[in-house]
């Protein structure tokens, strides 16, 4: 057994909860998982599938298969089980917080501290206030992974897991993530933290699913990159008005990403050409996949709808933030055809100017 041997509940086995639940199991760990009722199924018949092969070219293999988690079908048998969690793993679509939340709210005393790994800035938060600050660690991935399905993925870049400090189980959840690879950083400001993985969620993400374009057909447009430059900007500028500070993650320079929009636009387009396709490969962006994929829900109003909301409270203009929040979600819940502004960037920067 571990010296720092952990119970560790994941809910879900997404892209995320099967990588850091996958990776914390072949470690040692104690790891079980709770799905939907056909998904857990699955799962307990064929196990998950963590193929961790970073550099392909050389020939390694690392591909791996999880047996021996337990897998539930719901929270009250994962809870009924007589085993008590030291933590639990919180890795869902942030348009799923609600939901969940409204599922956990009756197992709340018997919930262990519960890190949440989602992208943007609300879910830490939604979920200190229904459960305590003391039920709340906040944390960020970098890693990039793609799901090839119910806990199987593929892990497409090594780069790392942000936690913020302050909870007890912190300084022994970071040595269980160090141990298991996924080289763990701590962060004395969750803010901080946070708000610099937005940063990064912003690059050629709305522009690529609006316009059917790839990140370096954006980048390579010198109208569609200076519109990516400005919604940066208006996310630092929210970020400075708050106090939050820019910090390099696991991985990522974040701090270069900041830099590179002080610079004339000739100089700063290769950094950031190269930072919005670094660990995507051929990949399409998420909001690609996701609005392409027929979802009628979009992360878009965690990410850049979140610089929105902090703008208007503090008085801050944030246009283009704005333009491909609403624009995004009337594609997604079919407002607009899907095709509305497909390989026309004219017609979509047309409508700043209205």
């Amino acid at each position: 057994m571990l010296l720092s041997h952990l119970k560790i509940l994941v809910f879900g086995a997404g892209a995320i909860g099967t990588y850091i639940g996958g990776s914390l199991a072949l470690a040692g760990h104690d790891v079980a998982f709770v799905e939907q009722p056909a998904v857990a199924e699955l799962l307990r018949q064929r196990g998950l599938k963590l193929d961790l092969t970073v550099d392909k070219r050389r020939g390694a293999v690392s591909r791996f298969e999880v047996r021996d988690a337990a897998i539930f079908d719901s929270l009250e048998a994962a809870l009924g089980a007589g085993k008590v969690f030291d933590v639990a793993i919180f890795a869902l679509k942030s348009f799923d917080t609600q939901p969940a939340l409204d599922a956990l709210l009756p197992f709340r005393a018997q919930l262990p501290p519960i890190l949440c790994l989602q992208n943007g800035v609300d879910n830490e938060p939604m979920l200190a206030a229904a459960l305590g600050a003391d039920k709340v660690i906040y944390g960020t991935v970098t890693s990039a992974v793609g799901r090839v399905g119910p806990g199987e993925i593929v892990l497409e870049k090594l780069r790392g897991v942000g936690l913020a400090q302050g909870l007890p189980i912190v300084a022994r959840l970071a040595q269980a993530l160090e141990d298991a690879f996924l080289n763990c950083q701590l962060f004395e400001n969750a803010a901080n933290m946070k708000w610099s993985k937005l940063l990064t969620n912003l690059l050629a993400n709305p522009t690529s699913a609006i316009l059917n374009m790839t990140a370096a057909e954006i980048y390579n447009d010198p109208a569609l990159y200076r519109l990516e430059i400005e919604q940066l900007r208006e996310c630092l500028a929210v970020m400075k008005a708050q106090g939050i500070g820019v910090v390099d993650l696991p991985g990522t320079p974040v701090r270069l990403l900041a830099l590179a929009t002080r610079l004339p636009l000739w100089l700063s387009r290769p950094f950031l050409s190269k930072a919005a396709g670094a660990g995507r490969g051929a990949k399409m962006p998420s909001f690609h996949i996701d609005l392409y994929a027929g979802r009628m829900r979009s992360e878009v109003i965690y990410l850049h709808g979140a610089v929105v909301r902090a703008g208007q409270l503090l008085g801050l203009p944030t246009p283009v933030n704005g333009l491909l929040t609403s624009t995004l979600l009337a594609l997604a819940e079919k407002r607009l055809p899907l095709d509305s502004y497909a390989n026309n960037p004219e017609k979509l920067l047309s409508e700043l100017k209205k």
